[in-house]
């Protein structure tokens, strides 16, 4: 089973979809996320500002905290791999990170399909 784990810069909750101005790219994320652990990907989310300590105890993580600081989050591993720092990806990105079909249309939110 493929693995993702992100790690988010801080953020009032575990999403980031709290609060009352809500980023549109974290809501499309959480659908994503979502749509990844419904078709057999486990996916844990780890959040600066609420468990730092997975950030400390990840050594990849650590390192790239130390180079590039803040700035870098958040970092997506795949099995343990750096696939994407400093920005969130689409559903796209995604799907073929884990070897999946991007269901085009069905994103989180209207016009961030991945087919344009």
């Amino acid at each position: 089973m493929t693995e993702i784990t992100v790690f988010d810069p801080p953020q009032c909750c575990a999403s980031g979809v709290c609060g009352p101005s809500v980023d549109p790219r974290l809501s499309r994320l959480a659908g994503d996320l979502a749509w990844l652990r419904d078709s057999g990907v486990s996916v844990t989310r780890y959040n600066l500002s609420q468990q730092p300590g997975a950030f400390v105890e990840n050594a990849t993580i650590q390192g790239i905290l130390e180079k590039d600081g803040e700035d870098a989050l958040p970092v997506f591993l795949v099995d343990g791999a750096v696939m994407s720092q400093g920005v969130y990806p689409d559903r796209e990105q995604l799907a073929r990170w884990t070897g999946l079909e991007a269901e085009c249309g069905k994103s989180a939110s209207p016009g961030s399909g991945c087919c344009g």
